[in-house]
């Protein structure tokens, strides 16, 4: 199956979680871009600054707990009634909790899957019966991560949340195509990202700050990767390199890299910068927004080589065809000096 996407320019974006972290990084940017934007998150102040921020003649703000199967569905409807459709559908709405699993209390628990795993199932059937109404064709972006590939101690319920929508994604894109729906459908996998998550999370360690382990990326990146997705069939996306070789490395020594996370995980999720003023725990309800990046970590890296490796694979494999070409001939050379 070949899709055809349309340029951002043209399109109408739903977007959750569009008022913090990558979520408002991506809302700058598809706005930049020209795109239609219905913004979509709990707070219903920041929502409306950003809306004005963009341009309130091509955004629409709707306030929404992406929890509730019944709101998600008014986001639908709401979308339609400004911009008479919708092309797509980003599902970015996100909590986290640190702390070890035994003490995280079990509400805490359901309400990190309510938003991570419950947000992204309603924003995914909600789409797909919206496209199937205006001829079965769109795009769909979950945000997964890279701890959906490896666990990190003291942040379990967040890793096993993003195990059940990388599994979620991977059945619904199946379940589509053998329906013969032109939908496609992107998991972006970040890796440890600067943005306002760490001090966002609900806190169950013994300490008052949360940090990514380095190293942490620019969340510009993270949006960038969502607008490559918006206009490309992408199956999967991953935004940095730290954690991808983890998850690599697990798979062929899973002791051993359980060891080291033992060894250093707790050590580089502890830092010395308490939250901003209002920023801790949105698990429940909205807490300090319209900020991309974080208050408590060093600087983040503005590119990634393995993003642009994705975005751009027949330019990567022609660079990397021609060092093995040179590599060769530079061997050969050695061989032919040697022989001499």
């Amino acid at each position: 199956m070949t899709l055809s996407f349309k340029p951002l320019s043209d399109q109408v974006i739903v977007l959750t979680g569009a008022t913090s972290g990558i979520g408002l990084a991506t809302a700058r940017l598809l706005s930049r871009e020209g795109a239609r934007l219905v913004l979509v998150a709990r707070g219903e102040d920041a929502l409306e600054t950003l809306a004005e921020e963009l341009g309130a003649e091509c955004t629409l703000a709707v306030p929404t707990d992406v929890a509730e199967a019944g709101s998600v569905e008014r986001v639908a409807e709401r979308a339609v009634a400004r911009f008479g459709h919708v092309d797509t559908w980003i599902n970015d709405a996100g909590v986290a909790i640190y702390g070890k699993v035994e003490d995280v209390p079990l509400e805490d628990h359901r309400r990190l899957f309510e938003t991570n795993y419950w947000g992204v199932v309603h924003g995914t059937l909600t789409a797909l019966r919206l496209f199937r109404r205006q001829g079965g064709t769109g795009k769909i972006v979950n945000m997964g991560s890279q701890l959906s590939d490896r666990a990190m101690i003291l942040q379990g319920p967040y890793s096993a949340s993003k195990f059940a929508v990388k599994a979620i994604t991977d059945a619904v894109r199946t379940e589509t195509a053998e329906a013969g729906l032109d939908v496609s459908i992107t998991l972006v996998k970040p890796g440890a990202i600067d943005t306002p998550y760490m001090e966002h999370a609900r806190n169950h360690m013994d300490t008052d700050s949360t940090v990514n382990p380095p190293p942490s990326y620019d969340p510009a990146l993270v949006a960038k990767a969502i607008a490559h997705a918006c206009t490309h069939d992408a199956r999967d996306l991953d935004v940095g390199g730290a954690g991808w070789a983890t998850a690599k490395m697990t798979r062929i020594a899973p002791r051993t890299t359980d060891a080291m996370m033992q060894a250093t995980g707790r050590m580089l999720q502890r830092g010395d910068t308490p939250p901003r003023p209002g920023m801790r725990d949105n698990l429940h309800s909205s807490a300090r927004n319209l900020e991309e990046r974080s208050g408590v970590t060093s600087p983040a890296r503005r590119t990634s080589l393995m993003l642009e490796a994705q975005m751009h694979p027949v330019a990567t494999a022609a660079v990397g065809l021609a060092l093995a070409a040179g590599a060769a001939a530079l061997a050969r050379r050695a061989r032919n000096s040697a022989g001499r």
